[in-house]
């Protein structure tokens, strides 16, 4: 009986109003439920103005037993931000771009440099993925022969020191399986095509869907963003990023990470979807699972 829990960023007061909202309540200092916990997807930080309660509320459930927190690709952000390369400079770079993602969360971490300190080294105990007998977890994409690999590499589920550091080289296998388990699967789009995202960052590949058979679609309906500028041409074959996608007949997965809009509703029986913008407007949602063979739209929960 897992209530599942999309990307947050900061948005504390929405997080509280969801957890009451589903049953929870303040006991000996974190929110529980007489019979059920919730699974966060991962991004907590970066993006709103209560980062620091945010991480608060999750870490004080997960302390408690009344919840499992994964990482997020802004958790993993921010811990290559934060750590020194042994030839100087950071893991991830103090660009422009990226020292404006973080932003938010530094500003708010202001004079608290232990206390930042002490939720980074958390952030490194958090697993990249979690499943039981009926489902799965994970912030951005399941991917099996990526997360075959993870098993066998990180420890518990976990990314030691020494791990992060070989994870930022790029073309390995880990910095492959990190980046797509973390933040997805992209495609290159067609010469000359390219869009601008949320942040103003000029991008030419787009986020596929990748519980979806590349061969069968198009650019446009591949796309998890709905750009206006995709073609309904068949997916070139080269561009293809795997072969791999997930199945209709695999455990139920449940997700964060895509920035989706509307009313939420589920891709499919066993692709589940839980952000919805809350960053920008949108809605925090959740799941709530009760081992239904097949989900359901009347399950998904949201403020």
């Amino acid at each position: 009986m897992i209530d599942f829990i999309g990307d947050i960023h900061g948005h504390a007061d929405k997080l509280k109003d969801l957890l009451n909202k589903l049953g929870y309540s303040i006991n000996n200092g974190a929110y529980a439920h007489p019979e059920r916990k919730v699974l966060f997807v991962g991004d907590y930080i970066d993006r709103g103005h209560q980062i620091r309660e945010t991480l608060q509320i999750v870490k004080a459930m997960v302390d408690a037993g009344n919840a499992i927190a994964l990482m997020g690709n802004h958790e993993y952000n921010a811990i290559c931000f934060h750590f020194q390369e042994t030839e100087g400079g950071h893991l991830r770079k103090h660009l422009i771009k990226n020292i404006i993602q973080h932003y938010e969360t530094l500003k708010q971490f202001q004079n608290k440099q232990s206390e930042y300190e002490e939720y980074l080294e958390w952030f490194k105990t958090l697993p990249l993925y979690y499943e039981s007998n009926s489902f799965r977890a994970v912030h951005a994409c399941w991917d099996n022969n990526n997360i075959a690999y993870l098993r066998k590499t990180l420890v518990n589920d976990r990314l030691t020191d020494e791990l992060i550091y070989q994870s930022v080289k790029q073309g390995t296998a880990l910095n492959k399986a990190v980046e797509q388990t973390l933040k997805g699967k992209e495609m290159k789009m067609p010469d000359g095509l390219f869009f601008t995202d949320k942040d103003g960052t000029k991008r030419t590949e787009i986020r596929i869907k990748w519980w979806e058979n590349p061969s069968e679609m198009t650019y446009k309906s591949i796309s998890v963003e709905p750009l206006e500028n995709l073609p309904e041409l068949p997916v070139d074959s080269n561009s293809l990023v795997s072969i791999d996608y997930y199945l209709p007949n695999d455990k139920k997965v449940f997700f964060g990470h895509y920035w989706l809009k509307g009313e939420p509703t589920l891709y499919k029986d066993n692709i589940c979807c839980l952000d919805y913008s809350v960053a920008k407007g949108g809605k925090l949602i959740a799941y709530r699972y009760d081992e239904e063979s097949i989900l359901e739209n009347a399950k998904i929960i949201y403020v």
